[in-house]
């Protein structure tokens, strides 16, 4: 199969979109099948043998690191030349309106993936009232495409009741190797808590849309040590209130294995993730999460099992629930064990294959539905 894959974000920039069409890149390549991406702004030439085109973006003043595209008729071009079965339209809002509508143009089906709870990102930067355009531009986007996958059960309900049509779920695979408790390491537990306090991590950009803010909610909390993974915007102003905690800044690789596998409690404070792939690492690595009861982490987090879900807004239920896995060793140790029981199975293979049961069923029913929308 020809796979054309439109992303609004590409490497350099490292996030959930990124990590996504990654392993679905790899995926594709070890299976025999060809791909070329579409992505903004500078970055690597290539990945996993596909090309990288790379067309125009710029960088919003409020997100410096975030490279938006623009939307382009190169898209088109790029198509034309490559021939694709399928047309994988990752988070689509500005760069993918010109990837769907490429699609359409050369008749290749295309497959849309909901991403990124746009309407809660505005709100984060005080766009506020802005949700009923951005949901429109949304829906009228994903109406272009055959299919569009949603990554968790609360974000499918959403995209129902905003009139997204032809839709269907789509979880995320989690590198189980990588996020392992094999990785927890006593010489780095001593080097952050010498006192031998647990260990509460957070790992993510210190940004808006991820309320960092709440951390601070957790100091002073009897026998935790908060360490902080992950750099951002809201840096310096952490650092200002939160003294006693460590910093790590961001890391990959080794490193961030070894630093999640270490936590005793994973703590997560966003409250638009729509799936969340920080929650699944930190349950893979066997640490029991407290996360906001919102988007993506329903899915994941059983409160009571492999953690504790607190009101979104609510600083005294997150304190509360760190604090509870705090002070009851028993509990922690139950609940690590179930953590890693929870995503056994969801490994980036057998989630790629579901992507491939999705591409195959669109390119071959693709043909039906557009003569019955056109006889319609």
């Amino acid at each position: 199969m020809k796979v054309a894959i439109v992303t609004e974000s590409f490497l350099p920039q490292v996030n959930g979109v990124t990590n996504s069409v990654c392993r679905v890149l790899e995926h594709l390549a070890a299976h025999g099948h060809e791909a070329v991406v579409v992505a903004p702004g500078p970055g690597p030439a290539d990945y996993a043998g596909a090309p990288v085109e790379r067309v125009r973006g710029f960088f919003p003043p409020f997100y410096p690191s975030f490279a938006v595209g623009v939307p382009t008729r190169r898209v088109t071009a790029i198509l034309r030349d490559f021939g694709p079965d399928i047309a994988h339209i990752a988070s689509p809002f500005v760069l993918g309106s010109s990837g769907l509508a490429a699609a359409r143009r050369l008749d290749v089906p295309a497959l849309a993936v909901f991403q990124t709870d746009i309407a809660g990102f505005a709100r984060r930067y005080g766009l506020r009232g802005t949700d009923p355009l951005i949901w429109w531009w949304l829906r009228r986007l994903h109406s272009r495409a055959e299919r569009t996958l949603a990554p968790s059960s609360p974000v499918l309900a959403e995209l129902e009741r905003c009139g997204v049509p032809r839709l269907a779920r789509w979880g995320r695979g989690v590198d189980q190797e990588r996020f392992s408790p094999v990785h927890r390491s006593p010489e780095l537990r001593a080097r952050l808590a010498p006192d031998g306090r647990a260990i509460v991590g957070f790992v993510g950009r210190l940004a808006a849309e991820k309320r960092p803010e709440m951390l601070t909610r957790l100091v002073g909390v009897p026998g935790a040590k908060v360490v902080i993974v992950g750099a951002g915007p809201e840096e310096e102003k952490l650092r200002r209130r939160m003294p006693d905690a460590v910093f790590t800044g961001f890391r990959t690789g080794r490193e961030l294995s070894e630093l999640v596998a270490s936590f005793d409690v994973f703590v997560h404070t966003g409250a638009d993730d729509t799936f969340c792939q920080a929650v699944q690492e930190g349950l893979a690595s066997g640490v029991p999460v407290v996360a906001a009861a919102a988007g993506g982490p329903l899915d994941l987090v059983r409160p009571g099992v492999n953690g504790l879900l607190y009101a979104p807004d609510d600083g005294s239920e997150l304190r509360a629930a760190v604090s509870t896995l705090v002070d009851d060793v028993k509990m922690r140790r139950r609940m690590a064990v179930q953590a890693r029981e929870s995503v056994r199975g969801r490994g980036w293979d057998a989630v790629c294959e579901q992507l491939m049961g999705h591409y195959r069923e669109i390119v071959h029913g693709t043909g039906e539905r557009r003569r019955t929308e056109q006889a319609a």
